[in-house]
């Protein structure tokens, strides 16, 4: 039994070639809409609710589109909105598993959380000792 956002996404298909940047980022942004629509039915789908909330993934969502905000060739940004149509498609078609949600979106590659606030690593009394020591 398909949800209405995987009904939504088989509609919604990524268009060949944009004529132009603008074109294709305003795709984008479409496409940015309709990962933030479908974030109910993954909450539920990958039972999140015990995890992060929606506007925690919405960040990470938006962080990850951000990431690619420096192309400006069209083709490119085509390619990788295929790619993002083609992840939002496999999360809400359940052809992920819950653990491979939160690795991916909800936890970075060392295990922790993702945070968007800076970190100044000279603050850290732990750091500056372990810099002012004779390990080098």
């Amino acid at each position: 039994m398909a949800t209405a956002t995987a009904q939504a996404l088989r509609v919604m298909k990524v268009a060949g070639n944009s004529r132009s940047v603008e074109e294709a980022r305003a795709r984008v942004f479409d496409f940015f809409k309709l990962a933030c629509r479908s974030l109910p039915a993954v909450m539920d789908i990958y039972n999140l609710d015990d995890v992060v909330n929606k506007s925690q993934l919405r960040s990470a969502i938006s962080s990850q589109i951000r990431k690619n905000s420096h192309i400006t060739n069209a083709k490119v940004i085509d390619m990788l909105l295929f790619k993002g149509m083609e992840e939002l498609g496999n999360i809400v078609e359940h052809h992920k598993q819950r653990h491979h949600i939160i690795g991916q979106y909800i936890l970075g590659k060392d295990g922790t959380l993702h945070d968007s606030s800076p970190k100044d690593p000279s603050t850290s009394d732990f750091l500056k000792n372990f810099y002012s020591g004779n390990y080098f």
